[in-house]
């Protein structure tokens, strides 16, 4: 059985005209953002929050904790390299502030939180807060 398509002249017509007169645009991948990914993780004692940011310095980030709530904010800063005579025609890298905001379960103590940052992975540990437990409430 022989397959049956169907003819548009068109096709063929715009696709001769176009070649001569048009050039194709490049295709680029769309725009990379910058991310914040987390895991957080909880014991008895404190929650565990590691966090990937890559290409941020540790000294370009600001981690903020009150009660439950806890802020992640990084800035990758675009570095000023430029050799005469060139030029750059495309970069896939992001540049910008990159945040993160989020609840916990339970109160955080934060005088006794510890932060760690290599290799573009925070680690944070945050010890509960005493006396924040949850209690269950019986009904009458």
């Amino acid at each position: 059985m022989a397959n049956i398509t169907r003819y548009t002249p068109f096709d063929d017509l715009f696709g001769e005209l176009a070649k001569g007169f048009f050039v194709k645009p490049l295709a680029f991948p769309a725009e990379t953002e910058l991310k914040l990914k987390v895991d957080v993780k909880e014991d008895e004692k404190a929650y565990t929050i590691h966090a990937e940011i890559p290409g941020v310095k540790k000294e370009d980030l600001q981690i903020d904790v009150d009660g439950d709530q806890v802020s992640i904010r990084g800035e990758v800063k675009r570095e000023k390299e430029e050799k005469k005579g060139e030029k750059v025609i495309y970069s896939e890298r992001s540049y910008g502030m990159v945040s993160r905001s989020f609840s916990l379960p339970s109160d955080v103590d934060a005088q006794g939180a510890k932060a760690d940052y290599k290799d573009g992975v925070l680690n944070l540990t945050l010890p509960k807060k005493a006396g924040a437990a949850t209690k269950r409430i019986a009904i009458s």
